[in-house]
């Protein structure tokens, strides 16, 4: 036990070890094949041990318990497998990958029937696979403090819980409980964790040790629920009546969901059932079994590569300039209290920062602030905030209507109406009060390039565009316009990472790169009700193919006059042949002829009564001017491929020419920015994963069929002949420079 470095033991007067895991060089904890190893022993020396009476498992990070595995490692797994399946032959790399993968499961199986009782006191994140430690643990005391979080989100990068979550959570909780909490994957705070019976007590921070060692001295038995020999599972045999109420019901909420994308989810399904009709060693096995495949499967590693590898990456900092010194951010300004710039005063206070938010009187600068109120209320109202939560946001921003009280701020934003004589004299008033400060425009259809005209610096403005709602979205585009500097840039990206989100750093052109991938998405959406296929279809398609919404519910979303005013305004500047005649004529059918704006006003291609769900208009095909198809003679799979590979494709395009420069930004962006598939890990993954030869071959068939606007190009076409992808070339790339 003397080699630990991965925990700190004490062991007390009374025989309980406590087991402090802090790694060494680590802000968090993660479960590696050292921290495996350590456990080992650990669980071997209580056993072993007659002066042990048990172990209290704690963390020593003020980061919390536990984030769950390095992904990395199960990533190595998934290459062993290869590896081996060339040398030795799939069957022998099958069985070695399957024995692997379920080492961790087996460690927490000898944990819980080592015949001495384990108990996980539990502050702040325990996720993942520490979870799974938590419930081979038998006992679980968290802490009241607001940021404590369980949970198992592995479905959301393409995996399920592989180390006895499933089956634990499965004998836990009602079955229905189980299946909607192992598909949704979302964390639980504590009082819902204890209400759901998921841990045991809910204490202080500084009372959960001796809490955890006093129930060991109590005599707390080392025996789990599901090893009682009287085991009985919370809603019954599967095969039974109550099962069967159960399974159809199940079954049906999984296709409408998923749609078979994900095999994971698919995997739980199974895992659940078979599992719930065998013993529990039984029910590992095959849950062991289900995890192998899907580690293995393309689904998977497409996820974790873009939604936790490169992900992560993008938040500490890869495309930071690594010469400028750290960006000290304690005051901000925001310039505009709109329903954008009210937003990123919100996130900015709730990150910790100072803000100074400025409209041109301060009743508006006043409402802007209201906005925050209003959201925390909602909070408060879910139980998610408590009401000195909500003074202390509120304290940090101070509404004006006057630029001087700029003065002092260590970057502005604007985020004033998206017009370039507006924009341009909020930067140059900015430039006068603050002087030499970062400027970062909130814009999302201007080039960054022309808006910095109006600056006395040019090299101080950057562009960082927020998603809306901006509480919600993660993603952030930090725009590089010719002039701006590695200062500039720098401080951007300090400025998101302060607030938790995710950015990617993308060159100045019209609409930089999400717009342009969701405006081919949006589209094709309309070009398909031109054709005359059933709005309803189109949008259930849409989802089908893996996209949150259909384009019709987004462009709704967006405002049908906001994106006429596009359409206009690109006739204007690019010619009549940069824009789609039939796109034209139906946004101007909807609003000109119809008054149809979308959402803010209750009516787009949807109508939004004020009590009840939204509903397709019925007057829309016959608005546009469509002769509606029938929907026995259309391609299913044609439509979907239409949906993704627009956006692929235009992904490509901004690739190709240099608007995005790293593809783990045109995936990460992809997912995050305007949910592109995430089974597919992102555009460029997917064309990666399907081949990019294939891949145009498929784009060469449509574009035969639908027009030019499916035509590959150059750069792909060279791609494929080369047998190349956009990772390998990437990555060949930056060893080069």
């Amino acid at each position: 036990m003397s080699d630990m470095t991965s925990f700190r033991l004490d062991v007390d007067a009374d025989g309980i070890i406590t087991a402090l895991w802090d790694m060494p060089g680590r802000s968090m904890n993660v479960i590696t094949e050292q921290v495996m190893r350590e456990l080992d022993a650990l669980v071997d020396r209580v056993a072993s041990d007659p002066a042990i009476k048990g172990c209290v498992i704690a963390s020593g990070k003020p980061t919390g318990f536990s984030g769950g595995a390095d992904l990395s490692m199960l990533q190595g797994l998934a290459g062993l497998y290869a590896e081996m399946a060339k040398t030795r032959g799939k069957e022998e790399a099958m069985r070695v990958f399957f024995e692997e993968s379920r080492k961790l499961t087996l460690l927490y199986r000898k944990l819980e029937t080592c015949g001495k009782p384990f108990v996980a006191a539990i502050d702040g994140v325990c996720l993942g696979g520490a979870f799974e430690l938590a419930l081979a643990c038998r006992r679980r005391i968290v802490s009241d403090d607001p940021k404590t979080r369980v949970g198992l989100p592995e479905i959301k990068i393409g995996l399920f819980p592989g180390a006895g979550g499933t089956t634990r959570i499965a004998r836990m909780l009602p079955t229905g409980d189980a299946l909607q909490m192992l598909l949704k994957g979302e964390p639980l705070r504590p009082p819902m964790a204890k209400t759901m019976g998921l841990v045991d007590e809910v204490l202080p921070k500084d009372e959960m040790i001796p809490a955890g060692k006093a129930w060991i001295i109590g005599g707390g038995s080392a025996v789990q629920p599901w090893d009682e020999p009287k085991a009985k599972l919370p809603s019954g045999r599967v095969q039974s009546p109550q099962g069967m109420m159960i399974w159809p019901a199940a079954n049906a909420i999984y296709r409408r969901e998923n749609y078979d994308n994900y095999p994971a989810a698919k995997a739980i399904l199974q895992t659940v059932h078979d599992g719930l009709q065998l013993p529990f060693d039984l029910a590992l096995r095959v849950e062991s079994r289900q995890f192998a495949a899907i580690l293995r499967s393309n689904e998977a590693a497409a996820m974790i590569r873009t939604l936790f590898v490169s992900k992560q990456a993008l938040e500490k900092g890869a495309r930071r300039p690594a010469a400028v010194p750290p960006t000290s951010l304690r005051r901000i300004g925001v310039i505009g209290a709109g329903f954008m710039g009210a937003g990123i005063a919100h996130v900015a206070a709730g990150a910790g920062l100072d803000v100074v938010l400025i409209d041109r009187d301060m009743e508006t600068a006043e409402k802007g602030k209201a906005h925050s109120h209003k959201l925390m209320s909602d909070r408060i109202m879910k139980g998610r905030a408590a009401s000195a939560d909500r003074d202390a946001l509120l304290a940090r921003i101070t509404p004006s209507a006057a630029y001087a009280d700029l003065a002092g701020c260590d970057l502005v934003i604007e985020a004033v109406f998206e017009d370039p004589k507006t924009k341009a004299a909020a930067i140059a008033a900015t430039e006068s009060a603050a002087g030499d400060v970062v400027i970062g425009s909130n814009t999302s259809t201007l080039p960054i390039s022309g808006l910095a005209e109006a600056a006395a610096r040019p090299g101080n403005v950057v562009g960082i565009h927020f998603f809306s709602p901006v509480e919600k979205m993660m993603l952030v585009e930090v725009i590089v316009g010719r002039e701006t500097s590695d200062r500039a840039l720098a401080a951007a990206l300090d400025f998101v990472r302060a607030l938790k989100k995710t950015p990617i750093v993308v060159k100045d052109a019209r609409g930089f790169y999400a717009n342009r991938c969701v405006g081919a998405y949006i589209l094709e959406g309309h070009l398909m009700l031109a054709e005359g296929v059933p709005p309803a279809m189109i949008e259930n398609v849409a989802r089908m193919a893996g996209m949150p919404v259909g384009p019709l519910s987004l462009n709704d979303e967006v405002a049908l006059d906001l994106a006429l005013r596009i359409v206009e305004a690109t006739r204007a500047q690019l010619g009549e042949g940069a824009v789609n005649a039939d796109q034209a004529r139906i946004l101007a059918a909807m609003v000109q002829g119809h008054g149809r704006l979308g959402r803010k006003n209750g009516k787009g291609f949807y109508d939004y009564p004020e009590k009840g769900k939204k509903k397709l208009w019925p007057g829309l095909s016959e608005a546009v001017g469509a002769s509606p198809l029938d929907p026995d003679t259309l391609d299913v799979a044609e439509l979907k491929d239409r949906f993704l590979f627009a956006q692929a494709l235009e992904a490509a395009r901004t690739f190709s020419e240099g608007i995005v420069t790293d593809p783990r930004e045109a995936d990460v962006g992809a997912i995050l920015g305007f949910g592109f598939a995430p089974f597919t890990g992102g555009p460029l993954s997917m064309i990666d994963g399907m081949g990019a030869a294939v891949f145009v071959e498929r784009a060469g068939a449509l574009a035969g069929k639908h027009g030019p606007r499916f035509a590959p190009g150059a750069w792909l076409e060279d791609l494929a002949k080369a047998g190349e992808t956009f990772y390998g070339r990437a990555g060949r790339r930056a060893a080069a420079a």
